[in-house]
């Protein structure tokens, strides 16, 4: 089976995962998944093959050298995003594509076009797997996946290729925030890894933001319309407040590089009760803490308005920044720049706007940068992944091998 092939089958799985559950996995799905690439690993002949009650599935590639080379590991994550369903995914490839405009769906005018997307015309000439524009593809990560699965494969097949022993690892429920809560470091057993959960092809990043959640709510007074005055408070109207005291100007839609923001990703309340749902993101610790504090600063300015109580926050932290754990090893990030440069990519050293498992896991101790999965658009029905993006990070993955074995 090739690695599109792998892609083609893994997507088929809605493996979606829900915060609002409170276990591991989020969804009884992931699990569904969970076993049948544990049938795959069986096949393929590994050892130590493990799947755990909260769906953390592990095994190993023995080593086919006799010298002492560090067990490094591959980790990608099975759940897709809440943004949007994962049901009934139908993939079809675009083969050369020509830099027109791609029509998802005639019937529902669902078009993905380089108008909104100009990032679609760095792969003109190339092959794009897309969605038929009602669901995400989940490239984000089982394009990841496939690549650490397919290149364990060509590993097993090509023993001239000297490699150390090699732990790949595929968790749940990273797109909530709660992949690596209960990754078994110590169990994975890895000297360092590497998350195969990046976009374009290229991508090498050792950097993420640190993140936060907050939820805020608003607490108001209910009275009839017609004798309200001087009476209501309307919860709603305070939420919207609250919104408008933050800056416009530090949102994901206006921020890009280094630049942290806070999104808003849900509201919802009546008159009595209502509550915004935010995440802050920071790369700058510093920055980072002064945005909760403004958070809970804003609070306090409302609540000084409309009496204590009525607006209250509750904060969490979500991950930090792993560059204070990688970079004291640069030479992880050496031989994963080496192995791009060895399969023909370009490395793209950069920070991520977001987070991954890697970023937990670092603070675990399991140093864990993160190599390109090959994918765009992430998380919504525009989604789309190159077939020869997927082929180079596969090969990144064997070239790593290759090259630890090399060094040590």
């Amino acid at each position: 089976m090739t690695v599109i092939e792998r892609f083609l089958k893994y997507v088929t799985f809605d493996t979606q995962s829900d915060e609002s559950t409170g276990v591991t996995p989020s969804t009884p799905k992931q699990m569904v998944f969970a076993k049948y690439l544990m049938s795959e690993l069986e096949a393929l002949g590994l050892e130590d093959i493990s799947l755990d009650e909260n769906g953390y599935l592990f095994a190993t590639l023995p080593a086919n050298t006799g010298r002492e080379v560090p067990t490094i590991g591959f980790i990608a994550h099975m759940d897709t995003s809440p943004d949007m369903t994962g049901t009934d995914v139908r993939p079809r490839i675009v083969e050369n594509y020509d830099g027109s405009d791609i029509v998802l769906c005639e019937k529902d005018q669902i078009v993905l076009s380089p108008k909104q997307f100009p990032e679609l015309k760095d792969h003109v000439g190339e092959d794009l797997i897309v969605t038929d524009g009602h669901t995400l593809l989940g490239a984000d990560d089982k394009a990841g996946i496939a690549e650490i699965v397919a290149a364990i494969e060509y590993l097993k097949l090509h023993p001239e290729v000297e490699h150390g022993k090699i732990r790949i690892g595929f968790n749940p429920d990273e797109e909530i925030g709660l992949g690596a809560h209960k990754f078994d470091v110590e169990k994975f057993g890895c000297k360092w890894a590497y998350t195969m959960d990046g976009g374009e092809v290229g991508e090498l990043e050792f950097e993420n933001f640190n993140a936060a959640a907050a939820k805020i709510r608003f607490k108001g007074r209910n009275v009839h319309p017609g004798y309200a005055k001087n009476k209501m408070i309307n919860s709603m109207l305070l939420a919207t407040e609250f919104a408008g005291l933050l800056p416009e100007n530090e949102t994901p839609a206006t921020t890009a590089g280094y630049e942290g923001f806070y999104h808003l990703i849900g509201m919802e309340g009546e008159v009595e009760n209502s509550q915004l749902s935010y995440i802050i993101r920071d790369h700058d610790r510093e920055k980072f803490e002064a945005r909760k504090t403004f958070i809970v600063d804003c609070a306090d300015k409302m609540n000084e308005k409309y009496g204590e109580g009525t607006v209250c926050v509750d904060l969490k932290d979500q991950y930090y920044n792993m560059r204070e754990q990688v970079e004291p090893l640069m030479h992880i990030i050496d031989i994963a720049f080496a192995a791009m440069k060895e399969a023909g990519v370009e490395p793209k050293v950069k920070a991520i706007r977001g987070g991954t498992d890697g970023a937990q896991l670092s603070f675990k101790g399991l140093p864990c940068p993160n190599i390109f999965a090959g994918g765009l658009n992430f998380h919504g029905r525009y989604e789309f992944v190159p077939v020869q993006s997927i082929e180079k990070a596969m090969s990144v993955v064997v070239k790593i091998a290759e090259l630890t074995a090399k060094r040590y």
